[in-house]
C-alpha cells in the first residue's frame, strides 16, 4: 500500500523534530577520552573464542599502521559511535562501512558492480553510524597516503555530500526504481580504471587457484590466502577435517532454495584450506572449500567464515535472528546490490570445540580494492562519492529515505559536522594505534615476532 499525503507529512514532521533535538552541528561531537572505554580492553574481549594461534598475527596486523588499526578496530569504533547523538531513524547498517569494505565485482552479463564486500557486522542501527565510519575512513586513508589537509577535507565532504544528494534522489523513487538504480557511470569508470588492472582481471579466473596433484584437482599450494590443513591447532587430521567441513556444507545446503541446491548438488568437495581474514576478522575460523563439478571438474570456491555477534549488538540490542550466520546472510541480502547465488549459513555442533556458526558465500577473486598507496586525491575522492552513494542506496532500501533526506536538508551543515567528527576520530585512532604499539613493546600484548 503506497504512502498517503498524511503519511508523508508525518514522516517529514518526525525528521524536522529530530533536527530540533539533534541539530546537524552536534554530529561533530566525538566522545572525550575520559568517557571512552579502553580500546585495548575491547579488542582483548574479542579474543575469546578465536583461534589462539592466530591472535598474535591479529595484533601484528593491527599494529602495522594507523590505517590497519582503523580497519581492525570495529568494536572500539562502534563504542565511540554509540556515545554520539542519534537521530532516531534506523536502517540495515553495514556496521563497518569503510573504504576497505567495498569492492568491484563482475555481475551477470560481465557488468561491473561496486558494492559492499564485507557484512560481518551488519545489523539494524542508526543510519548516521555508517556515514561517520565511512567519512572517518577517508580521513584516515588520506593521512596514510600523505594527502594534504585541504584535499582530505574535500574527500570527506565528497563522501557525505554524495550520501545526502543520493538520499534526496532515492526519496523520490519507487521501491522498484530504487532497487535497480545505477551509480554515476563517470565516477564508476574513474574508480574502475584505478582498481582494475591486468592483475585484477586475471584474479577472476578460479582455475588460477587450483592445480593437479596426485591426479586430482586441489587448491594451489602457492595461493597466498591459503594455509594447509594441519598447520594450526584444532585442524586435527585431514580426514576428520574433511568430515567436519562436509557437515557444515550439508547444514548450509538446507538454507538454499531448491534451484540453488540443485546447482550445489552438481559439485563435490575436493579440497579445503584455512585462510586468515583481514585485521578485523583475524583469529576467526575461516576456510576455503574447493568444490569440483562431478562431470567436468570445473572448480567452485566457497568461503566458510565463522560468524560472530555484531560489534553493534551491545549498542543497539541483540539481533532477533537465531544465529550470527543467519544475521550476516539476511543483512547481506538486504543491502547488497548484486546477490550471491551461493549465499547461506550453517550452525555446526562441535566443529572446533563448541558449536560454531558460519556464513558461506562464493569466494570472489574478481573483487578489487586497488592499491590505496597510489590513489591520487581525485581517485580517492571518486571512491568517496561512490561509497557514499552505495551506503545511501542500502539505507534507502531498508529505512525511511524521505525522513533521512528531510533531516539532512539542502545545506552542507551535516557534511561539515561529520568532517569535524572524522578529524577527531582520526586523531584518536592515531593515539589508540600508538597505545597498541606501546603495549606490544612492553609485552602486555603478544604479537607475532614480538
Amino acid at each position: 500500500m503506497p504512502f498517503t499525503d498524511k503519511d508523508t507529512t508525518v514522516r517529514i514532521a518526525r525528521a524536522r523534530a529530530a533536527r530540533l533535538t539533534v541539530p546537524a552541528a552536534r554530529h561533530a561531537e566525538f566522545p572525550s577520552t575520559v568517557l571512552r572505554a579502553d580500546p585495548l580492553a575491547l579488542l582483548a574481549r574479542q579474543d575469546s573464542g578465536r583461534v589462539p594461534e592466530l591472535l598474535p598475527l591479529r595484533y601484528t596486523r593491527l599494529a602495522a599502521s594507523p590505517l590497519a588499526y582503523f580497519r581492525g578496530a570495529a568494536l572500539p569504533a562502534a563504542a565511540d559511535l554509540a556515545a554520539t547523538p542519534r537521530t532516531g531513524f534506523a536502517v540495515q547498517a553495514c556496521g563497518d562501512a569503510q573504504l576497505a569494505n567495498f569492492g568491484l565485482f563482475a555481475a551477470q552479463g560481465r557488468r561491473l558492480v561496486f558494492d559492499f564486500a564485507d557484512f560481518d557486522e551488519t545489523l539494524r542501527a542508526p543510519w548516521e553510524w555508517d556515514v561517520k565510519r565511512l567519512a572517518a575512513s577517508f580521513e584516515v586513508t588520506g593521512r596514510e597516503i600523505g594527502h594534504p589537509a585541504a584535499q582530505r577535507r574535500r574527500t570527506v565532504l565528497a563522501a557525505v555530500e554524495s550520501y545526502r544528494l543520493a538520499m534526496h534522489d532515492f526519496a523520490r523513487r519507487t521501491p522498484l526504481e530504487l532497487f535497480f538504480a545505477p551509480p554515476d557511470p563517470r565516477t564508476l569508470r574513474t574508480v574502475a580504471a584505478h582498481r582494475l588492472g591486468p592483475a585484477g582481471r586475471r584474479a577472476a579466473d578460479p582455475f588460477r587457484h587450483t592445480e593437479i596433484r596426485d591426479g586430482a584437482v586441489k587448491l594451489a599450494a602457492r595461493a597466498p590466502w591459503a594455509l594447509a590443513a594441519g598447520r594450526i591447532g584444532g585442524d586435527s587430521d585431514p580426514e576428520t577435517l574433511a568430515d567436519r567441513l562436509c557437515s557444515v556444507l550439508r547444514r548450509y545446503r538446507r538454507t538454499l532454495g531448491p534451484a540453488r541446491r540443485a546447482m550445489l548438488d552438481r559439485y563435490r568437495l575436493a579440497d579445503a584450506a584455512r585462510t586468515v581474514p583481514g585485521p578485523a576478522g583475524s583469529g576467526a575460523r575461516c576456510w576455503v572449500a574447493l568444490l569440483v563439478r562431478t562431470d567436468t571438474g570445473d572448480p567452485l570456491l566457497l568461503q566458510l567464515k565463522e560468524a560472530r555477534p555484531s560489534v553493534l549488538q551491545e549498542c543497539t540490542g541483540a539481533s532477533t535472528l537465531d544465529s550470527p550466520g543467519r544475521r550476516v546472510v539476511t543483512g547481506q541480502r538486504l543491502i547488497q546490490a548484486a546477490g550471491d547465488v551461493f549465499l547461506g549459513w550453517a550452525r555446526s555442533p562441535g566443529f572446533d570445540g563448541p558449536a560454531r556458526d558460519f556464513h558461506v558465500r562464493r569466494l570472489r577473486h574478481d573483487r578489487s580494492c586497488g592499491d590505496i598507496a597510489t590513489m591520487t586525491p581525485d581517485v580517492l575522492r571518486a571512491n568517496a562519492r561512490l561509497c557514499g552513494w552505495t551506503v545511501a542506496k542500502a539505507h534507502a532500501r531498508t529505512g525511511d529515505a524521505l525522513a533521512i533526506a528531510a533531516y539532512l536538508g539542502s545545506g552542507s551543515g551535516f557534511a561539515e559536522a561529520v568532517r569535524e567528527f572524522s578529524i577527531a576520530c582520526a586523531d584518536q585512532n592515531e593515539r589508540d594505534h600508538a597505545a597498541l604499539r606501546r603495549a606490544i613493546r612492553l609485552g602486555r600484548v603478544a604479537a607475532a615476532g614480538s
